[in-house]
């Protein structure tokens, strides 16, 4: 059994295709199809069920994921203690973001990092189910690091260290009956309909919490996976957003104001499996996070 093989292996597993698989790794289809091949002569088992529609984990496949992910995870902690002593890093990290985090300057925290580690493959994934789809593919192991929102305590078999902390204020309509409050409550926006982000992201567990924990109700008429654009519905009149101030574009047709639950706040935290030793890379990218962090939306 070859590192190689179960590299394949994995790729295969989390994209469920072959071709793509293969564009992952940055070898041709026939590679990955031939090291499943042997791995699976290897093992004496099937690994995969495949047809011309669906690439699916048999049994046995499902059991040997979280030993594969194991073995080159260990793999890649050998790599990295020879390589702290040679004075360099080497290997790929696995990083998961949500959909949209302007308050993290990610391409500014890359680069930094390339210039310090340049052996290091960086591969980002944005996650279209938002925070609680990262902390999923965490625990999976098929992502090193992921920068998310989660709000109350980390689930289990996470360890997330937080990165800032903003309040949520409301966006409104220029023209809406309490633009020009000091600040508003929840109570006050219940009855509107609501621009939010779908279930599984951090921005619309705070509030679902804070509306189960108060016994109040509200109705989600449009559901964005990037809050960012949020504030452009409620510009045109569809209905109120509760969101952090950064993520609020300038736009003459909405009001920010200010909202009187101190409750209601939006984390960003960086989060890695606890089950799993953070690579010497893993270490060295959440070091340098904190100074690529702005909370200033201006």
């Amino acid at each position: 059994m070859e590192l190689r093989h179960l590299e394949c292996f994995l790729a295969v597993a989390d994209e469920l295709n072959f071709t793509r698989a293969a564009g992952r790794l940055h070898i041709v289809q026939s590679a990955v199809s031939a090291a499943i091949r042997s791995l699976e002569h290897d093992l004496g088992a099937t690994l995969f069920e495949r047809d011309s529609k669906r690439v699916a984990l048999t049994d046995a496949g499902a059991a040997l994921l979280p030993e594969a992910r194991a073995t080159l995870a260990a793999a890649q902690a050998a790599r990295d203690a020879v390589g702290e002593v040679r004075g360099g890093l080497r290997g790929t990290v696995d990083v998961g973001t949500m959909t949209s985090v302007g308050i993290l300057d990610m391409p500014a925290l890359f680069g930094e990092f390339h210039v310090r580690h340049p052996a290091v493959t960086i591969r980002l994934r944005a996650a279209p189910s938002g925070s609680a789809g990262l902390a999923q593919a965490l625990l999976e192991g098929r992502l090193d690091i992921a920068f998310l929102s989660l709000p109350g305590r980390p689930p289990a078999g996470l360890t997330v260290r937080e990165l800032a902390t903003v309040p949520l204020v409301a966006v409104l309509p220029a023209g809406h009956r309490l633009a020009a409050a000091r600040d508003v409550r929840l109570a006050d926006l219940v009855d509107e309909p609501f621009i939010d982000s779908p279930l599984g992201y951090g921005n619309r567990a705070i509030v679902d919490r804070e509306l189960a924990a108060t016994g109040l109700q509200r109705h989600v008429a449009i559901e964005v996976t990037d809050i960012s654009t949020a504030a452009a519905y409620v510009g045109h009149g569809l209905g109120v957003a509760l969101m952090p101030g950064f993520a609020v574009r300038r736009d003459p047709r909405v009001r920010v104001v200010p909202v009187e639950e101190g409750t209601l706040r939006w984390s960003l935290g960086v989060a890695t499996a606890a089950a799993r030793r953070p690579s010497a890379a893993v270490k060295a990218l959440i070091a340098l996070a904190d100074g690529h962090v702005h909370t200033d939306p201006g």
